[in-house]
């Protein structure tokens, strides 16, 4: 008899979940390790083939059946939410796009920390249209968007020696900024703070700064643990997008109260409280950003700034000529499935045909390609759509050769080391 055991089905639409209860059984067939499929990647457009309009009908007479709403549908077509192949294309052109994402943490990192520079070779820069610009931007924003000479020349220094890089952030922005908007909405920020993890870490879950600040929204160890996230030899959460996108809500609503003003909480989530409360003293009692700049640490003095012009700039992207390519679907189709016992990522791609690379950007949390088993922790494991039934079918055999195979390992596996609470 076959064992019929349940498992969520989450389609990953980074603006939120859509979350399918379902049933599968186990076909009892011999598990055989697959290849991944290497799908080609056009580098230059993305695709524009359509859905085939009448693909190939399945065999129901085959297959699982699941239970979606009290009706009883083929495993296929249940997972089937488009043409698979077309799928695998979209998904190869984003694993692309957020691979080079990792190069460019550096050079954010860069423009924050320079001093501010006088430019004056911008050919065409008007500077009342861009005081004009700025007024429409704070219209419709809690935030302080104001002109301010300073301000002026970090957009101009952009324009000039950064608009590839803002190119790549307006590609990269597509996948994860309709999950960051889902959370900030609901945790009644304002829309624009997405744009704060441009400056953050370039959009890589796994920037690292020379600090030690990590993901996304580059959270120091010990402010990660007070906001949930968890840390361990295994598992860095503060890389894990979503986790770590609710934890920045957390974190800067506490600093919005604390201030009563964006632009200091943002220089708060940057510095650090104290360093703001500091500044504030020290020039007289001043609570306006560009009052207190100069008493703030050099990174900090330009990190609002930078904030405010890649802001600027992504929305007025259009005027400035900065395109990145249009994704015809932004997002993956993923499910997530519990984790029963320890399994390498090695062992994933060999019995889900699911490469490496992949796995680890789908994945992001996990520090060494390993998904440990704690007692009392919910590890996920995510992967694309078209490998998860049969991740799913045959978890118990997987599970078991897993085992069997660090058993036999002549080196083994390091131990959980967990980190004090």
């Amino acid at each position: 008899m076959n064992e019929i055991r349940k498992w969520t089905v989450i389609v990953f639409l980074l603006g939120g979940g859509l979350a399918i209860s379902a049933q599968e059984a186990g076909d009892g067939q011999e598990l055989r390790p697959i290849k991944a499929v290497q799908q080609g990647i056009n580098k230059d457009v993305f695709p524009k083939t359509a859905l085939r309009e009448n693909p190939s009908k399945p065999d129901e007479s085959k297959g699982t059946q699941i239970e979606v709403k009290g009706t009883i549908v083929n495993q296929n077509k249940a997972l089937a939410y488009g043409d698979y192949d077309l799928s695998a294309t979209y998904d190869s052109l984003w694993l692309e796009e957020l691979s080079k994402n990792s190069s460019l943490y550096a050079e954010i990192q860069e423009v924050i920390s320079s001093e501010d520079t006088d430019v004056t070779d911008l050919s065409g820069w008007d500077t009342e249209v861009f005081k004009t610009r700025l007024q429409k931007l704070n219209e419709k924003t809690p935030l302080d968007i104001s002109y301010n000479p300073s301000l002026e020349n970090v957009v101009k220094s952009f324009l000039l020696r950064k608009k590839d890089l803002m190119t790549r952030m307006i590609t990269a922005s597509q996948f994860y900024f309709p999950m960051f908007e889902e959370a900030l909405d609901r945790n009644n920020i304002p829309l624009e703070i997405k744009y704060l993890s441009i400056v953050e870490s370039a959009l890589n879950p796994r920037a690292r700064s020379r600090v030690g600040a990590t993901g996304l929204w580059q959270f120091m160890y010990g402010t990660g643990r007070m906001y949930g996230l968890d840390v361990n030899s295994y598992v860095d959460e503060r890389s894990d997008p979503i986790k770590s996108t609710e934890a920045a809500c957390k974190y800067l609503s506490k600093l919005h109260d604390i201030f009563d003003d964006w632009d200091l909480a943002l220089a708060a989530y940057n510095s650090g409280p104290g360093n703001v409360n500091k500044a504030i003293r020290r020039s007289g009692g001043y609570r306006n950003y560009w009052n207190i700049r100069r008493y703030l640490p050099r990174e900090t003095a330009g990190y609002v700034p930078a904030f405010i012009a890649t802001y600027y700039l992504l929305e007025y992207a259009d005027e400035y000529g900065i395109r990145g390519k249009k994704a015809e679907r932004p997002y993956f189709e993923t499910d997530t499935v519990s984790v029963k016992n320890l399994i390498t990522f090695e062992q994933i791609a060999k019995w889900s045909g699911v490469g490496m690379d992949e796995l680890k950007i789908l994945n992001p949390a996990y520090k060494i390609n390993i998904i440990p088993k704690v007692e009392g922790k919910d590890y996920t494991l995510r992967l694309p759509v078209r490998a998860m039934g049969r991740f799913v079918a045959n978890e118990e055999q997987i599970y078991a050769q897993a085992e069997n195979e660090i058993k036999t390992r002549e080196k083994p596996l390091p131990q959980l080391v967990k980190a004090e609470e």
